[in-house]
């Protein structure tokens, strides 16, 4: 429990320095933030190491997954605001991390099947996927209010903490981008690896991730050949993510917490 408490105190102290930063009109340069966060990150990771090592095995259970995944999103901030880039983000990201920690330390621990390497290729490519796309959506949202405040003339503070309305676009290309490729190898891998699909009641991730997987291909083909920005790209990157969550969260959510049965 001590090591989940510092890391929850570390993501709320970043989190609180990216805030000051912005907040002194200033994109947060001086990077006082990235010890906390990056200390944090660390703890997080070993926390689920640790929960593993004691219980014999990993766990996919809903808060463990929701865990691993706010741990990639963090990850993720703490690589791109190092490089200058969107820092910004870690004010939503890190406390977000902190709230998924809690909630996997609240629920504890549930000892599950040991997964052979293949499933467990098949769940980290996932969780990754997840993770980036979820950071896409946070970028998306992010374009669409720097969009709207500028087309109306409010010149926010936070306004000055996110990189010029070009290179935030382009950020969130790449990321899709990168998520994309992490989703394909999810949905590959899954197509190889799993098994009685009926049996194990998979047929609406598959069907919801592969929907999720044609609009974030659909919005990467538009951009390339119709040049889609803007309120299109923000539109089909938050119907994506939705059905992107509705195929692993949502599901885990009712098979798990709601119906009590393995997912």
């Amino acid at each position: 429990m001590t090591i989940v408490l510092i890391a929850v105190a570390l993501y709320l102290l970043a989190a609180a320095l990216l805030i000051v930063a912005v907040r002194r009109d200033a994109r947060p340069a001086s990077r006082l933030w990235l010890l906390p966060a990056v200390t944090a990150v660390a703890l997080h990771a070993g926390a689920h190491l640790l929960a593993w090592h004691q219980a014999g095995g990993a766990d996919l259970h809903f808060f463990a997954a929701l865990s691993l995944v706010g741990l990639g999103m963090a990850a993720l901030t703490a690589i791109v605001g190092a490089s200058g880039r969107m820092a910004a983000l870690g004010v939503v990201v890190f406390p977000l991390a902190a709230l998924t920690l809690l909630g996997y330390q609240s629920y504890g621990h549930v000892r599950t099947e040991t997964l052979d390497w293949r499933l467990q290729l098949h769940a980290w490519f996932a969780l990754l996927a997840y993770a980036t796309l979820a950071i896409a959506a946070l970028l998306a949202v992010m374009l669409w209010l720097q969009e709207r405040a500028l087309r109306r003339r409010e010149f926010h503070h936070w306004l000055r903490a996110l990189p010029p309305l070009v290179e935030l676009e382009t950020l969130l290309f790449r990321t899709i981008a990168v998520g994309f490729v992490l989703l394909t190898a999810t949905l590959l891998t899954g197509l190889v690896f799993v098994e009685n699909l009926l049996a194990q009641h998979l047929v609406h991730k598959t069907v919801l991730s592969l929907l999720s997987w044609l609009a974030f291909g659909g919005l990467l083909l538009g951009r390339w050949r119709y040049g889609w920005r803007g309120a299109t790209a923000v539109r089909w990157t938050l119907v994506a993510m939705a059905l992107l969550v509705l195929a692993f969260f949502g599901s885990k959510f009712v098979l798990e917490l709601v119906l009590r049965r393995p997912s």
